[in-house]
This record gives structure tokens, C-alpha cells and sequence, in this order.
């Protein structure tokens, strides 16, 4: 094993025990602001709405990469306003997911799980980017933000030849952070009809 499957190993099993541990918080808890007027609902709304720019924003980089993420260097597209979008949407989904959960704390404790393990991800990736494509990584480097994007930076070709198999394999990827929300709500439901126990509350 290369260290870069080494590398995308642990950080899929980072990510897992992170998710892991969330959701047992989730099943053993419950929102502390349950029944206080429109704020869970806003923070739903919230939450939701992310979710849904996070899974188009998803899609949108799977069409460029899908069959040529190890070919080519890929500066077009999502690509164009941020080195990497596909993080950045992950964390909006991942965030507002956590709002899914009508609590403040779950939220904080993603986006600083955001901010503590992915600038390490990220930069592994650029070394290996940078061996791979060389003076040309290094000029899209200059040009383009790594991580928040620029939207003044859109650019998008006439037409761009997608593989479709290729996407078809990233395609449920993507909605992940959708069948999130349903499994948020099943937890939920579970806790109100008093098939799961609150052990303490979340706010």
C-alpha cells in the first residue's frame, strides 16, 4: 500500500469514528431547545437549505472529476472558484446537517472538526498534485483560492465531456448528507415517542 492509500485509508476511518461517535451522542440525547418557538425550526431550515446547496454543489464537482481526478489537472467549473470545492461543500452539508439536529453544540463540533483534521487532508493532496502536474498546479495555485470560493472566478467551458459510468459510481456519494436528514428525523421520532431514552440534553 502507497503512503497515499495509506493516507485515504486513515482519513476514511477518521471520518467514520467521527461520524460514529456523533450519531451515539444523537441516540442517547436530545434538543435542549425542543418546544422553544421558531428556533428549531429556523435552525432546520437552516440546516436543510445547506444540505441541499451542499448535495448540488457535490454533484456539480463529481461531473468534472468523475473519470478524470488521477488524468488531469482540473482548473474548470467548481474548480474554478476554489482548488477545493468538494471539501467545501462537504463541510456545508456536514454543518447543516448538524443543524438538522435543531442543536447549536452538534454544529460547532463538526465545523471544528472541519477546521482541525482537513487543512491536513488538503495538503496532502496538494503535495501529491503538485508532484503529479507540476509548474501547472503551481500557477493554478496563484490564481485560484483553496478553500472558500470566488465566485468572480467562474469559469465553465461550452461543453465538457462527462464519464458516465465514472459518475454513476460518485453519483449516491453525493446524498449522503440527504439520507442524513432522514435518519436525524428517524432518531428524533424514536426519542419522542419514547422508544429511545434522553440521557441529557443537547443546546
Amino acid at each position: 500500500m502507497t503512503l497515499g492509500q495509506r493516507f485515504k485509508t486513515q482519513r476514511i476511518r477518521t471520518t467514520y469514528i467521527f461520524v460514529g461517535i456523533v450519531a451515539v451522542i444523537l441516540v442517547f440525547s436530545s434538543s435542549g431547545w425542543e418546544g422553544r418557538g421558531l428556533l428549531t425550526t429556523i435552525l432546520f431550515l437552516l440546516g436543510t437549505t445547506l444540505v441541499g446547496i451542499a448535495t448540488v454543489g457535490r454533484l456539480w464537482c463529481s461531473i468534472y472529476i468523475s473519470g478524470y481526478k488521477n488524468d488531469q489537472l482540473i482548473t474548470v467549473g467548481p474548480y474554478s472558484i476554489s482548488r477545493n470545492p468538494l471539501y467545501f461543500f462537504s463541510m456545508l452539508g456536514a454543518i447543516g446537517l448538524g443543524m438538522d439536529t435543531e442543536t447549536l453544540i452538534i454544529p460547532v463540533v463538526v465545523a471544528l472538526g472541519f477546521m482541525f483534521f482537513y487543512p491536513s487532508v488538503i495538503d496532502q493532496e496538494e503535495k501529491k498534485l503538485r508532484k503529479r502536474h507540476g509548474a501547472a498546479f503551481d500557477d493554478y495555485c496563484r490564481t485560484t483560492p483553496r478553500f472558500w470560493p470566488s465566485l468572480s472566478k467562474l469559469q465553465e467551458p461550452s461543453s465538457y465531456l462527462i464519464r458516465p459510468e465514472a459518475f454513476r459510481r460518485r453519483l449516491f456519494d453525493s446524498l449522503w448528507f440527504v439520507w442524513g436528514i432522514g435518519i436525524v428525523e428517524i432518531i428524533e421520532g424514536l426519542h419522542e415517542s419514547d422508544v429511545l431514552g434522553t440521557l441529557f440534553r443537547l443546546y
